[in-house]
């Protein structure tokens, strides 16, 4: 078999800290036909110069001069690369050595398969489950599949999924040639949900590839409950409703949104869930700001998401039936994604 090049991205926003693991990671890969972009995003804890004394001539640095997020900094990486295949890799997660290997060769056997998720683990050796892929609820909010499940090979089989994380993901550089790469207003969160959806209404599919492990230190970048990251979730969740679902599921995604605060609200009350996490470090009323200032933002970016909404639905290959389908082949329940962490 002709060995197609792979072109493994990494963005590193002051993740000098990481990046040792995650590119000695890579260079115990068995599949060797890749090149490395590392995006560096305007960091002031010297991974750059780290990076060109430790790994010199092997990774190729774009240094940008300000943090353009995960949406522009991959977006940089993927225009400078040259493989068939465009691997995303966090600077925070290492991949086992066949990581490649096994991604190469389903997406050679899978010709229509534009992404392919991984399975990845939380850092630590305890097997605990971070994603096998996403799933997705009725307002556009997203959270990885069998998260924080133990593995005990539920998730052994190869099948479809609805999108890959970002964390760890292959795409087909002919789906991106098609669909677009990442939207830039998105900046952080959410942008491989976009992404996701632009590819599946495309006609394109998703495989999770079992033996494709990552490793991987959940949200090192921004933290887990911070207030950055609620931010971007919420206010990302509103665009991707806006352009991507049908309009009888965009009216109705308010009503799943009440339902999702009603039980996160409770939760927050209790210490169950993403909001138990985020009230033990914040008040009430900054939970409450931030989700305003959520508001807001979408609202005022609302037109531009509106007009990518039209050119989306130019570009759609696939029924509205369909489209209905993914919310229950690939969906979760308001108590899922309001009492999971």
């Amino acid at each position: 078999m002709e060995m197609p090049c792979v072109s493994v991205v990494i963005v590193n926003w002051n993740g000098r800290d990481y990046l040792k693991e995650c590119l000695n990671s890579l260079r115990r890969q068995t599949w060797k036909e890749f090149e490395i972009i590392l995006v560096d995003n305007g960091s002031t804890d010297e991974s750059v110069e780290y990076v060109e004394e430790n790994f010199p001539g092997w990774v190729r640095i774009l240094a940008n001069e300000r943090n353009e997020g995960f949406s522009g900094g991959n977006n940089r990486g993927i225009g400078a690369a040259s493989g068939k295949y465009i691997v995303l890799l966090n600077n925070d997660a290492q991949a086992d050595p066949r990581w490649l290997e096994e991604l190469v060769q389903v997406a050679e056997e899978n010709p229509r398969a534009g992404m392919l998720a991984c399975k990845i683990y939380l850092q630590g050796g305890s097997k605990i489950i971070d994603n096998v892929g996403h799933l997705i609820y009725r307002d556009g909010l997203n959270r990885g599949r069998g998260r924080l499940e133990a593995d005990l090979g539920q998730y052994e089989k190869m099948e479809e999924v609805f999108f890959p994380s970002g964390c760890a993901a292959l795409y087909r550089r002919e789906m991106l040639d098609e669909v677009g790469l990442f939207d830039e207003d998105f900046f952080a969160y959410g942008d491989d949900t976009d992404l996701g959806l632009k590819g599946r209404l495309a006609g394109w599919k998703c495989l999770y590839v079992p033996k494709a492990v990552v490793h991987h230190r959940y949200s090192q970048s921004s933290g887990a409950y911070s207030a950055l990251k609620a931010f971007y979730v919420e206010r990302n969740r509103v665009w991707i409703a806006v352009k991507y679902f049908p309009l009888t599921l965009l009216l109705e995604s308010p009503f799943f949104t009440f339902l999702r605060f009603a039980l996160q609200g409770y939760g927050a009350l209790v210490g169950r869930g993403a909001a138990g996490r985020f009230s033990e470090a914040h008040s009430p009323g900054k939970l409450l700001r931030i989700l305003l200032k959520a508001y807001l933002a979408a609202f005022r970016g609302l037109p531009g998401m509106w007009k990518k909404r039209n050119e989306m639905k130019r570009r759609t290959r696939v029924s509205q039936r369909e489209i209905r389908s993914w919310f229950h082949r690939f969906g979760m329940s308001a108590r899922e994604i309001s009492w999971k962490d």
